[in-house]
Parts: C-alpha cells; structure tokens; sequence
C-alpha cells in the first residue's frame, strides 16, 4: 500500500477528535453506537496519506492501515499535559543514561 487518499472530518463531541474516512461521506462504516457519539460531523480537508507522510498527532501507517481494514480512523484528544510530558521526556531521558 503506497499511497491512502481519506478525507478527514471534525467531531463536535470533544475538541481535536477528528474521523479520517477511506472514502468520502461514507460513514456507514463507522459503527453505530461510535457514530452517535461523535456530535456533528463536519469536512475539513482530502488528504494523501503515504508512509513519508508525517500526521501531528496520529501515526500514518496505523491510520492507513485501519483505513484499509476498517474504512475509517478515530483520532482522540490528546489528554496529555504539557508537565506529563515533560516528565515523561525526563524519564526516558534518565533510562537512556542509566542503559
């Protein structure tokens, strides 16, 4: 698979939380009881997906993988703190000097 075109759309259920579909408008391939949960439904942009491509927040090749099998991809918000982070940073930091 070398290159995914999906078309990506905003949910008005939380802030950040976007479904990625392998074909546009074709949300009969979300689940009903996940579907309902996602609030209004909005585009936001067509996308290529290819496994140079870089997503901020989502890995590309389990978002393209999970187009192919599923037909869609959820991107949750992120619930991390910019401290939790930090001190993750710091712990794998302190991990590799002690390795």
């Amino acid at each position: 698979m070398s290159h995914v075109n999906c078309y990506i759309y905003r949910c008005s259920a939380k802030p950040d939380m976007y479904i990625y579909l392998a074909e546009k408008d074709q949300f009969d391939k979300i689940p009903d009881q996940l579907y309902s949960k996602l609030g209004r439904i909005d585009f936001a942009m067509e996308l290529e997906l290819n496994k140079d491509k870089k997503l901020a927040k989502e890995d590309t090749a389990q978002v393209m993988e999970n187009l192919k099998t599923q037909g869609f991809h959820l991107q949750m918000p992120s619930n991390t703190s910019v401290d939790d982070l930090l001190e993750k940073i710091a712990a794998d930091q302190l991990k590799q000097y002690h390795d």
